[in-house]
């Protein structure tokens, strides 16, 4: 992909990569919302995040997507690397 897409359009791309491994997604003004339906309860902590794409100032200003709690994931033209890590975030309390 090329450097200087928009952040809407890396979003969804995460998003379409997200949703083909059954996690659900909603792509709004906040960011990319995703949820993993197979964690149950209220008290399923980071069984949902929101993640956000915008530049990052230690790598020259180049997009990368980031938690709501600003965690960087990776550079926003590695989506699959992206999609691994929300994908492990929140598959892990699944196990517990």
């Amino acid at each position: 992909m090329d450097e200087r897409m928009a952040p809407e359009v890396r979003l969804a791309a995460l998003a379409a990569h997200l949703a083909a491994r059954k996690l659900d997604v909603d792509l709004g003004p906040d960011g990319l919302r995703v949820t993993n339906p197979q964690v149950k309860g209220c008290c399923a902590k980071n069984a949902a995040d929101t993640v956000s794409c915008r530049p990052r100032d230690e790598d020259a200003g180049s997009l990368w997507y980031f938690t709501s709690w600003g965690e960087p994931i990776a550079p926003a033209d590695r989506v699959t690397e992206a999609a691994v890590f929300v994908l492990g975030r929140l598959a892990a309390k699944e196990e517990r």
